[in-house]
């Protein structure tokens, strides 16, 4: 009955208790089944009652009987209550080692389950050892769960290593594959995908035993087979025939998942859309599957749009335009705009259709339909971007549509092509006319375009429109409380006030083109998500850390390192305009058996390495207003000075009043006082290391970095031959020289040293990033110790990066990559902040006050080419600071706040 009543909801049914408990004893399986629910449900509200149900659980695991021996060991791992399960630990490890595998793989799950209620309970007990033994087992699924519960207990401890898997217990692993269940071969997949073979003809024959899975009828096992392959791919050659063929083999698979049900189909989907950017020719010939059906749900559709467009190539674009043109007559409003778009951005991808697709668009123009026509001309002004002077002869069928745009996207567009090809359009002063009259009616967009493609308009027919431009500036500087287009107003006005010729070489600057690719994910993500295929991070195209709360439990994986080809990922990064190959940042290694690899150093004399090259990247000005600034970079005429009626007084000012202001420096740089050097601590006590006792401190003077010792024998012997050699670490720290200690080391005395170090040693991620073990040997023994560098002896002295590249480094990076910190208890002002970074080769930017605030945009590089982009926000009467820092390594991010924090309280 109180079972009965548990499942109904009906009643709370605590206070049966010890009741159900006598009822344990029963040898009906049913009862004794409905019993453990019971308890399981209720003994978390009964902790102390609970312990009546122990001797029965310890009984029951003695049981003949497996199912009964099973269900108690499940059992028992279900019940969360502290007081009671250190009696639970003899039951469980019997079931660990039971002769019946049902038992036993029952037992590994309910490690799992003890190690999340008492880690410690766990560890102290052994348990965690058995169940790595348990992944020798004979039974597939005793080895699946064993896999299972190691990975999940892992997953909680990433430092722990549990599953330190080497070729033996990868091959037991692999040999289970074939037997087990299909739930125990996703586990095994996915424990195989965190392996790292050791080399290309060992990751070529975990393929081949994987590649079956693809054939499976569940779907989660074929995903995670899939995520195994993708992975190990990038190990091999792709000379190899095997390559070939198992680009192949990967295609059917993905292809049979699309004919499952809807939710299915977009979880395949999403998976598929990051293999295609990873590797398109995987399914180049398999376009036909991704076209639309007309039962298909919305969120199916426009995936399949998405991976259309990643498949185009000149092969199949005529095929791909056609049902482009279809999908933009159906009756769903949101997927026939997407339709629109996608014809644009086929022509941006596929120079060769571009004819074809502007002729498409113009078709879908002639039928009238309002969204369609609006979608179609915010598509043809990126065609225009992308392929100046070439399509211009369709401005007049554009034209014709100027009333019916409602949208504020399509009215921007309009205008931006009004403006920009004004001297092409006979009317274009009344087109743009036109809108000035509700102007304090439209969005932010239309107003910044409109204002922009009318400075456009006076600067190529100066005497036509005079009077337009004055209006508009004074309606975007006097009438408007938008700061974006105050701004920008007072900055046409002040240019086009004291500097005509330069107003025209801004305003009307060539345009770079536009990208290919703008929704492609950035490289070194889309690895990430690669390792995470059938997923929620694989649906989401977003990795665990952005969704998961809090950092417990989440790990980053990337993919292996290319081994068989002199290629590199199948993508190069797209770095911003202006930056070189070069200076994308170095994959930092992760780390190994650090102890042993220090342990066997060559204590002899370092070999000096060359110094790293550096070049400084050009790049081009830039406005960090925002706002929309950036695309402006275009500009003369001449232009009669506003009148002292509309423009505020400081407008008649020279120009360097004018914007210095908005990017004043010169206030905030100071004379170069060298990088901040911390005081000497002790880093080997004597009594460590046999008398010998090591203090220092790093230093970074005119681009050197020097470990700065103090050696001090407090020993009773004479010490010589001193010798010193640094571990693999995070930034290839080493040293540059000898370690020169000219006489031998009298008892009570010391001598300081300097010893040079550069960055061309071997790369190693440490933990932390900044730490650094060293060994020195002298007559006497070898003593062994690790100390913490400042990160800022690693800032370089080309540091500093233009405004241009600035802002579009800024805008590149993804927000996951920004971290914010809080610098407390600093009194500076924002000159001698910017004076004191700068010292340290932390070089500012721009600043501006906002409200205020003093906004200082700084930037920094470290000598392996990783780029530091921040924001400091400082006011004047608050002693805390925010720093926002943006990298494509985030995890320096920390590292960089904490040379902040010491550079400016020092």
């Amino acid at each position: 009955m109180a079972v009965s009543c548990l499942h109904r909801g009906a009643l709370c049914c605590s206070a049966l208790f010890p009741d159900v408990v006598n009822c344990m004893q029963t040898d009906n399986l049913e009862l004794k089944k409905l019993v453990y629910l019971y308890l399981m449900n209720y003994a978390k509200s009964q902790p102390d009652m609970a312990i009546m149900a122990v001797n029965t659980f310890v009984k029951d695991c003695e049981d003949p009987n497996p199912l009964i021996r099973a269900l108690a060991v499940r059992t028992m791992g279900c019940i969360r209550v502290d007081k009671i399960t250190e009696y639970l630990c003899e039951p469980l490890r019997k079931c660990l080692k039971d002769e019946d595998p049902y038992v036993r793989k029952t037992a590994a799950v309910c490690v799992a389950k003890l190690h999340d209620i008492n880690a410690q309970l766990v560890e102290d007990q052994g348990f965690l050892d058995t169940l790595k033994d348990l992944i020798s087992d004979s039974n597939p699924m005793v080895v699946a769960n064993a896999v299972a519960a190691l990975s999940e207990i892992a997953e909680s401890h990433p430092s722990s290593n549990l599953l330190d898997l080497n070729p033996q217990s990868i091959n037991k692993l692999l040999t289970a594959l074939n037997e087990c269940t299909e739930w125990g071969q996703i586990f095994i997949l996915d424990c195989l995908a965190n392996y790292m073979p050791k080399d290309d003809r060992e990751a070529q024959s975990i393929c081949e035993r994987v590649t079956p899975r693809l054939s499976h009828a569940n779907s989660a096992v074929v995903l995670s087979a899939v995520k195994v392959l993708m992975k190990f791919m990038e190990m091999l050659s792709k000379d190899l025939d095997y390559y070939g063929t198992l680009l192949k083999k990967l295609a059917p698979p993905l292809v049979t998942l699309l004919s499952a049900e809807p939710e299915l189909q977009y979880v395949a989907l999403r998976n598929i859309n990051l293999i295609v950017q990873k590797r398109p020719e995987i399914l180049k010939h398999e376009m036909k599957v991704f076209f639309v059906k007309y039962n298909d749900p919305i969120y199916v559709k426009l995936e399949k749009l998405d991976i259309m467009i990643r498949l185009a190539s000149q092969a199949n674009i005529a095929q791909v335009l056609a049902e482009l043109k279809e999908y933009a007559t159906e009756v769903d409003v949101d997927f026939v705009r997407k339709a629109v778009r996608a014809i644009g951005r086929c022509a941006i991808k596929v120079e060769q259709s571009a004819e074809r697709c502007v002729s498409t668009l113009l078709d879908l123009i002639q039928t009238k339909v309002n969204y369609v026509v609006q979608e179609a001309i915010v598509v043809i002004k990126d065609i225009f971007r992308k392929y100046p002077n070439k399509y211009e002869s369709v401005i007049a069928t554009l034209c014709e549509n100027l009333d019916s745009l409602d949208e504020p996207e399509a009215r921007a567009a309009m205008i931006w092509i009004v403006g920009e090809y004004a001297e092409r359009i006979d009317n274009a002063d009344e087109l743009l006319e036109s809108f000035l009259e509700g102007f304090h009616d439209e969005s932010t967009q239309v107003q910044l375009q409109l204002l922009t493609a009318i400075v456009k308009l006076f600067l190529k027919k100066p005497t036509e429109t005079q009077e337009l431009v004055q209006q508009v500036l004074s309606l975007a500087t006097q009438d408007s409380d938008n700061p974006d287009l105050r701004d920008r107003g007072y900055i046409y006005w002040r240019l086009l006030s004291t500097d005509p010729v330069a107003a025209k070489e801004v305003v009307l600057a060539e345009k770079p083109l536009i990208s290919e690719e703008t929704d492609l994910i950035e490289p070194t993500l889309l690895d990430e998500l690669i390792c995470y295929i059938g997923t929620l991070a694989s649906v989401y195209h977003k990795p665990p850390s952005a969704f998961v709360e809090g950092s417990r439990g989440v790990v980053h994986k990337s993919l292996p390192p290319r081994t068989g080809s002199s290629e590199s990922a199948e993508s190069p990064d797209t770095a911003p305009s202006g930056v070189q190959a070069a200076e994308q940042p170095a994959v930092i290694p992760t780390q190994g058996d650090l102890l042993g690899d220090l342990l066997n150093l060559d204590l002899g004399p370092p070999v000096s390495g060359p110094p790293l090259a550096t070049s400084s990247v050009q790049m081009g000005a830039v406005d960090l207003l925002g706002g929309g600034l950036d695309s402006l970079m275009g500009g003369g005429g001449t232009f009669a000075p506003a009148p002292s009626t509309a423009v505020p007084a400081t407008l008649g000012a020279p120009l360097s009043s004018g914007l210095g202001d908005l990017f004043d420096l010169t206030g905030g740089v100071g004379t170069l006082s060298g990088s901040y050097v911390a005081p000497k601590t002790v880093w080997l006590p004597a009594m460590k290391a046999k008398g010998l006792e090591i203090s220092g401190t790093f230093s970074r003077q005119v681009g050197s970095i020097s470990m700065d010792l103090v050696l001090t024998n407090k020993a009773l012997q004479v010490m010589s031959d001193f010798a010193i050699q640094f571990n693999r670490n995070s930034f290839g720290l080493a040293p540059a020289a000898p370690l020169q200690v000219h006489a031998p080391l009298a008892p009570n005395q010391s001598v300081e040293i300097s010893l040079p170090l550069n960055t061309v040693g071997s790369v190693m991620k440490m933990d932390p990033l900044n730490n650094l073990q060293v060994a020195v040997k002298n007559n006497i023994d070898v003593f062994y110790f690790s100390t913490l560098y400042p990160l800022h002896i690693l800032f370089v002295e080309d540091g500093k990066m233009e405004r241009q590249m600035f802002l579009a480094t800024w805008k590149d990076i993804a927000n996951e990559n920004e971290a914010q910190f809080q610098i407390k208890d600093c009194s500076l002002n924002a000159d001698a902040v910017s004076s004191k970074l700068q010292g340290s080769n932390i070089f500012t930017i721009a600043k501006r006050n906002v409200e205020g605030q003093d906004m200082l945009y700084q930037s920094l590089k470290l000598t392996n080419g990783i780029w530091v982009l921040a924001e400091l926000r400082i006011q004047p009467s608050n002693p805390s600071f925010t720093l926002s820092l943006k990298c494509r390594a985030p995890e320096v991010s920390q590292y960089v706040y904490q040379a902040y924090e010491t550079i400016l309280k020092n």
